[in-house]
């Protein structure tokens, strides 16, 4: 059974329940909306499917409701637009049809915000433009340095720019409500400048009072200058290369990788890895050795989950690239190479008991080759530490709170079931020993290693560690 979770995006080619079913069964864990290509109406029956499949299938696949940020992009373009080296072209915020002269951009403070010099790039940076002058109002003059095709809605990326509109635009507080409406568990804020930008969604999720967490995705050079902060309040982190990868130098993308992922899993924080990973199987049957090897590196560096966009949303085998990673993240998991940092708790804060308890837990697990780590949670705080110490075992995680079940599913090795019948320690250990028994989990014989709180009735902070052989 893999540990490393799989997200995947639903859209045209993944969007019916039959595909759905066999997305699941192949090993499919969060199923990721992209607002910024699907309706209400799509989104929410697909929200549908999901849920009945769930309950057909007794899994807990979690839906991550992606917003689609500011998102700079172009107008429509004259078809077969091309600029060349060398020439001047015109960025402007007034709505026309682009052609050799000049292009609308839908960012309207465009003209006030760049500055002489500053880059622009267009279609993930295939075009290549450097600002000559701008009129402050409604016009922005550029050197094309690199030209190439222009087409109709292409992103644009300001690299050097720092750019006034708000994280969330009016179309994403639209999506937000909605999404909070339909118990999304994840929402997927883009382009994160500042921690300030994930606390106000915080708030608006709370004012809402919904449990759903946020997603902090990361693809501006100013979210790396407030990283470890972004990290501490966000539900989870996304590395986002297809942004990121455009926004800062292409060479320092791989170490940004790296950095994020072990400054997440410091913090108990879950890390996603997206974009571009398994591209080619959008049109082939079988990943390229590149892609492959990207994947692989992922579950090296440690990524909780690895996520997957056209090639299910649009791509012609969704069901076959989730089984190809599925395969690659095994092989990586059962490899010696695979090295686990050791991340011990720190005295700063009145978890520490709970944080200690979680690492103890998870080094007598390795110890003594336990088959499973079980945990008793009502806040899935366990859950989120357990986890982040990747521990050989399964992890299983037992709750009465239903609104977490899902959202588990992101977290690395996590697998989550509902139980509220507690009524004493032992007898609560014993039935869940039980449960899993039934399931296939745990046979006579295996050690089991349990984290709780005692009394188990109060559902206070973890206090407790007992090591079980089952029988």
């Amino acid at each position: 059974m893999k540990k490393t979770k799989i997200i995947a995006t639903l859209g045209p080619a993944s969007s019916d329940k039959k595909k759905i079913k066999e997305m699941i069964l192949a090993g499919l864990n969060v199923a990721r909306i992209n607002f910024s290509h699907s309706s209400h109406k799509d989104a929410r029956e697909m929200i549908k499917t999901v849920a009945e499949l769930n309950e057909e299938l007794n899994t807990n696949v979690a839906i991550l409701g992606d917003l689609q940020g500011p998102k700079i992009r172009l107008g429509l373009v004259e078809e077969g637009l091309v600029i060349n080296d060398g020439e001047e072209f015109i960025l402007t915020n007034k709505e026309k049809v682009g052609d050799k002269d000049s292009v609308y951009i839908t960012y309207q403070d465009f003209p006030k915000d760049v500055r002489k010099g500053d880059r622009i790039l267009i279609d993930d940076g295939k075009v290549l433009l450097k600002v000559t002058a701008t009129n402050r109002l409604d016009e922005v003059k550029t050197k094309v340095i690199h030209g190439g095709p222009i087409k109709s809605k292409k992103g644009v990326n300001l690299p050097n720019t720092k750019i006034s509109i708000p994280s969330l635009t009016r179309k994403d507080l639209k999506d937000l409500i909605f999404a909070l409406k339909e118990n999304i568990e994840w929402i997927g804020l883009s382009f994160v400048r500042s921690a300030d930008d994930v606390r106000s969604l915080q708030s608006i999720i709370r004012s809402r009072n919904s449990s759903a967490r946020v997603v902090a995705k990361i693809e501006k050079p100013e979210a790396i200058e407030e990283l470890d902060e972004i990290i501490q309040i966000s539900g989870a982190v996304m590395v986002a290369r297809g942004d990121l990868g455009v926004e800062v130098p292409m060479e320092q993308l791989p170490g940004l990788q790296k950095k994020i992922v072990r400054r997440c899993r410091r913090n108990s924080t879950p890390v996603i890895i997206a974009t571009q990973m398994m591209e080619s199987m959008i049109e082939s049957m079988t990943p390229t050795r590149a892609e492959i090897t990207d994947v692989a590196n992922s579950v090296y560096d440690g990524a909780d989950a690895v996520m997957l966009s056209g090639e299910t949303s649009v791509g012609k085998f969704p069901v076959a690239v989730i089984k190809a990673m599925c395969s690659i993240i095994a092989e990586v998991e059962s490899s010696e190479e695979l090295i686990k940092p050791e991340n011990p708790p720190v005295k700063v804060n009145e978890r520490y008991i709970s944080n200690s308890i979680c690492y103890h837990a998870c080094k007598l697990t390795d110890q003594v080759g336990a088959k499973a780590i079980i945990s008793m949670t009502h806040s899935g705080f366990n859950a989120f530490k357990i986890a982040s110490h990747r521990p050989d075992a399964q992890i299983c995680v037992f709750t009465s709170n239903r609104k977490i079940l899902n959202t588990l599913s992101l977290l690395w090795g996590t697998n989550g079931y509902f139980y509220d019948n507690a009524i004493g320690t032992d007898e609560t250990i014993n039935e869940v020993h039980d449960m899993l028994k039934e399931e296939g989990v745990l046979n006579n014989g295996d050690y089991v290693v349990n984290v709780a709180s005692m009394p188990i009735l109060e559902q206070g902070m973890t206090n407790m560690i007992k090591l079980s052989v089952i029988s």
